[in-house]
């Protein structure tokens, strides 16, 4: 029923726009008729059981090229993608209970399809096995963290927000305790640091800073690639603290047919269906429809204001591939439309006169994106490629906060053209290309406009050394021509080291940049009495990140403990200071004049306990301070350490699985509220917490059901709002928040799939 709703709002969206910007029709259609960078060198396909006559894929098989220690495993649904090497040709594929076959690939083959036959030794005997959800990719120079559909699977993964709950490096709390807005830490610092991309297409930055991990469904993705530290220089230069990279499923290797069913005890109802069509060997196409609806009825701490906002949101997804053996596009559509509505119960939606019924708060917003991407392969033996990718996207933002009003609109542009030169046999290889970005913002807040246009072309370059398969070592830079910051030089290197076979050393340095976007970014402060200045000589920010990594596995019987320890350090040279401590009744924005830093020490511990059962264990040090009003002091509301334990089991023929997910939380330090009255006030600081989830899901041949709990012990921060019973009063603030503002949440799900006849 989602789907032809979704349909219908993607038409009425896209003509509203266009009826208001008819110069944008014109861009819109160069955008879906440009090219793209597709990333060559690939190899995909599917693994099935030989003898299940549904061909529904078997999830977590392992494959590798031989000789070598790049490998993947396939997903849910049995598909894969594994990046091909120079000399390697000959591609094993193996999974517990089952025989090992040897595959020799060719080199124009770029998606196969293959049989595993059970092994029938001891017939009597069944034996399973299953690969971890996230793995470290072995290939990457760069500390990539790799999270499969199975492992987003664990949770209530709705959307890219909730899809790390199980992750022990990315952590994701509410910014404030009234209007939804979610905000990931990586490295210790806020989201914004942090490139979130869409297949390599800048995604969450600008307007759409607060609620984007919202806009990409969970059941839409594939797999989600996290990255630590500065990333490679073709992606831009605005990589400080890592990279988040969400692949979006593809027509020639997703299901036919896929829908997902959500409810909640909190009011969330929510559903979502893809659905893909092969209209030739070379020609494919996609449809992606998300509904959410979300009316919410909790005040677990009773101050009269909803726990989460009522949301409404509709996203729709068409996309479309044309394959060759040398030539590859990829085009798409996306359009999006969401309400917010929060504040108080006494707050009549549509009512924009919120002083009289309550204070209330109002967010819609109104989004659309296209894509292309066009990537060719040249010379006899493929060693040389070029591609263009190009995304345009328009975003309009309507809003109010009691009796502020925020309004937004962002028209964007961005294009990257690379070239690429990767002998089939040879220790060197060579990317550049060009890439240019604009980004225009019409901003107001109370009838006062800020407006401001960012024009940046940018020339890189990358170099890369492989020693077979025991050392990568990469060496980038990039220099950009900002219109309002000057000439940005951006160097990156990144080293790989295999040890041994157990053991491999990873390092990086390099610098970043980043421009603020202090309105958008900072938006839940306008649901608070505090005054907003923001002053015109804000520069752009500028930090060196460096960091090394040892990851190893240490067998034990036939089980194996797999190891990682890490350490990073991002050093700013300038920053924007969100000073929250000047006083109750402002927030001051300034440029740094001092110190600031973060400093991260991270261990992790995982192994396959016994059949089926797996264990995580990982522990982070935040030392994380900055120079706030001459001081150097702790970042606020954000733990000084962290510690996870996730335990997932699947049963005796994949029936059951049992997810339980333990997080502990470190202590932290509140912006002072001393000068209040004494019953506005908050402590200085506030003291270590747990939060725990489970779920359980039973499988059946072409569908599964769960049903789960979040936050299972109901922790919740007491008093998030201050002055609840006075919003328009002098001292009332819902911006500090350091815990869950929602108790614990209910929920039960379904999933239905058919898979792709081969």
């Amino acid at each position: 029923m989602c789907m032809p709703l979704a349909l219908r709002l993607a038409f009425r969206i896209s003509i509203t726009i266009l009826m208001k910007t008819p110069g944008y029709f014109f861009t819109i259609i160069m955008v879906l008729a440009g090219p793209y960078v597709y990333g060559q060198g690939k190899l995909e396909g599917k693994i099935i059981d030989s003898e299940d006559p549904a061909e529904a894929g078997l999830a977590g098989a392992n494959i590798f090229w031989a000789g070598t220690n790049t490998g993947t495993t396939t997903n849910a649904a049995g598909h894969f993608t594994i990046k091909k090497l120079r000399g390697a040709d000959r591609l094993v594929i193996s999974f517990v209970g089952y025989s090992t076959d040897t595959l020799q690939i060719q080199p124009d083959e770029e998606y196969i399809t293959h049989s595993l036959s059970q092994n029938n030794e001891i017939p009597e005997v069944v034996i399973t096995g299953r690969a971890s959800g996230t793995y470290i990719s072995k290939l990457e120079p760069v500390l990539t963290f790799n999270i499969t559909s199975a492992e987003l699977c664990k949770a209530a993964c709705c959307n890219l927000s909730e899809s790390f709950e199980t992750n022990s490096s990315v952590d994701v709390n509410y910014s404030d305790a009234s209007t939804g807005a979610k905000q990931i830490q990586l490295l210790g610092l806020a989201g914004s640091y942090t490139q979130i991309l869409s297949e390599n297409i800048p995604s969450v930055y600008g307007l759409n800073t607060a609620y984007g991990l919202n806009y990409i469904p969970g059941p839409w993705m594939e797999s989600i690639q996290v990255s630590k530290g500065t990333s490679s220089v073709r992606n831009g230069y605005e990589s400080i603290a890592g990279q988040i990279n969400v692949e979006y499923k593809k027509p020639s290797t997703s299901e036919k047919f896929y829908m997902n069913g959500f409810i909640s005890n909190a009011g969330r109802k929510e559903v979502n269906a893809n659905a893909s069509l092969l209209l030739s060997n070379r020609l494919s196409t996609m449809v992606m429809a998300h509904a959410e609806q979300q009316r919410n009825g909790n005040d677990h701490n009773h101050d009269g204001f909803r726990d989460e906002p009522d949301i409404r949101q509709y996203n729709f997804l068409n996309r479309w591939d044309y394959m060759t053996e040398r030539l590859t596009f990829r085009a798409g559509i996306k359009v999006l439309e969401e309400e917010r509505t929060g504040g108080q119960f006494t707050f009549h939606e549509g009512n924009q006169d919120t002083w009289s019924d309550g204070f209330g708060i109002k967010i819609n917003t109104r989004r659309l994106e296209g894509f292309t991407k066009l990537g060719g392969v040249f010379s006899e033996n493929n060693s040389m490629s070029i591609g263009w990718i190009q995304n345009f996207n328009y975003h309009d933002q309507d809003s109010w906060f009691g009796e502020r009003e925020y309004s937004g609109l962002q028209k964007a542009y961005y294009s990257n053209l690379l070239y690429q030169w990767n002998p089939r046999q040879g220790k060197h290889s060579f990317d550049a290309g060009f890439s240019y970005k604009y980004d225009r913002y019409d901003e107001a807040l109370s009838q006062i406009s800020f407006g401001r246009k960012e024009s940046v072309p940018g020339l890189f370059a990358q170099y890369t050394y492989t020693d077979s398969a025991r050392m990568t070592a990469i060496a980038g830079i990039r220099t950009d021509f900002h219109n309002l910051y000057g000439t940005l030089v951006t160097p990156r290197i990144h080293l790989r080291y295999v040890i041994n076979d157990q053991l491999t050393l990873r390092a990086s340095a390099g610098k970043g940049f980043r421009s603020g976007n202090i309105l958008a970014e900072n938006s839940f402060l306008l649901a608070s009495s505090r005054s907003i200045n923001i002053p015109d000589n804000l520069d752009i920010e500028e930090a060196w990140n460096t960091g090394m990594s040892l990851i190893g596995t240490i067998p034990y019987g036939e089980k194996t403990l797999r190891l990682s320890a890490e350490v990073f350090r991002t050093s700013f040279l300038r920053q924007i200071i969100t000073d929250l401590d000047a006083g109750t009744d402002e927030v001051k924005f300034y440029n740094l004049d001092g110190k600031s830093y973060s400093n991260i020490f991270q261990i992790e511990a995982s192994s396959m306990i016994f059949g089926g059962f797996d264990l995580l264990a990982a522990w982070r040090w935040n030392d994380v301070k900055m120079t706030i009003d001459g001081l150097l002091r702790e970042k606020p509301l954000a733990s000084r350490y962290k510690g996870l334990l996730t335990a997932s089991w699947l049963t005796h023929l994949r029936k059951w699985q049992f997810d339980y997910t333990l997080q502990l939380n470190g202590p932290g330090r509140i912006p002072s509220t001393a000068s209040n009255p004494e019953h506005y006030r908050m402590a200085e600081s506030f003291d270590p917490y747990t939060v725990m989830n489970a779920q359980v899901t039973y499988n059946f041949r072409k569908w599964n059901v769960y049903i789960g709990s979040e936050n299972l012990t109901d922790f919740r921060q007491p008093h998030p709002i201050i002055a609840s019973d006075d919003p328009f009063g002098e001292y009332f603030d819902s911006g500090l928040i350091w815990g869950p503002v929602h108790g614990r949440k209910i929920y039960a799900g379904f999933r239905v799939f058919f898979n792709r006849d081969v």
